[in-house]
Order: structure tokens, then sequence, then C-alpha cells
């Protein structure tokens, strides 16, 4: 394999992981299907087994949270062939609204990301992953600093601005 080509399926596989964190953020579950191979498994916490069942899973408990946000940073990719090792550091935060009995609050984790990816019918997806907490830590909301009605309104669905960009 040439060197043109290994960056070019590293590039591919990170953009998989962008894909996949934007389809969880955006609870765009078509997008975040597209990222895994039909008989791909995740290990995520309370969930492991197979993609259609992270599905239901992950679809049944985001929408209790305001907004999610995965920050990712630190991306490791190894390519053999068609198959390739890949580790992905992210910030991920969950907003959790207030309450009668607390306050709004951030739920920040540190994970890594840590996937076997393979490459079938010339595309690159995930087959494997298993998702590792490395810390985590609950930052409680004490007012607001900045008028969000100033600005476009943050949507978790195809509506967001996002999906239209600059294309609409």
């Amino acid at each position: 394999m040439s060197d043109m080509q290994t960056l070019i399926d590293e590039a591919l596989i990170r953009k998989v992981h962008l894909r996949y964190c934007r389809g969880v953020d955006r609870m765009d579950w078509d997008l975040v299907r597209s990222c895994y191979h039909p008989d791909a498994t995740d290990e995520h916490g309370g969930y492991s087994g197979g993609i259609d069942g992270f599905i239901d899973w992950v679809s049944a408990g985001l929408p209790r949270f305001e907004s999610t946000m995965h920050f990712t940073g630190n991306q490791l990719v190894e390519v053999h062939g068609d198959t390739a090792w890949a580790e992905h550091y992210a910030i991920v935060q969950h907003r959790r609204a207030a309450t009668a009995g607390q306050p709004a609050a951030d739920l920040i984790v540190n994970v890594r990301y840590v996937d076997r990816m393979e490459r079938r019918d010339g595309e690159w997806r995930i087959a494997r992953r298993v998702v590792i907490a490395d810390s985590e830590k609950i930052e409680t909301i004490e007012g607001s600093w900045l008028n969000l009605a100033l600005l476009r309104p943050s949507r978790r669905d195809p509506s967001d601005f996002s999906y239209l960009g600059y294309h609409g």
C-alpha cells in the first residue's frame, strides 16, 4: 500500500468517527448506523451488543438531555490493508436540565473510542467499538453569561442549521 493510500484511509477512518459524533449529537440515527457495518458490535458502558440494539439503547436515553456534544481530540489510526485499529480521544458533555431538586448540570466524561475498522466494498466502517471511560465529573450550571436568544438555535435533529449549512 502506498503512503498516499495510507493517508487517505486514515482520513476516511477519522471521518467515520466524526460522523458518528455528529449523528449522536444531532440524534440522527441513520447517520450513526452508517458508521457501522451491519454485523458490528459496540461495548458502550451500559450496552454491549449489535448496532440495532445500540441505536435503540442510545435513542431511548439521549432525549432526556437538553444537548450533547462530543469534542474529539487525538486520533491514532493504524491501517493494515482492509482492516485498521483506531483510538479516538473525546470529551463528551451531556446537559442535564434543572429540576425542582437539582440545578442544571453538565455531565462530562473523558473517553476513548477503540475501534476495529474494516473496509468492505470499498467503504470503511466500524466492525467493533469499545468505549473506555478515563474520568468523569459533574459541573453544575450557575447562571448564564450568554444570551442564547441572540444566536441561531441549536436543534438535535435534521432541522439544525448544520444540515443546511452553506448548501441551503
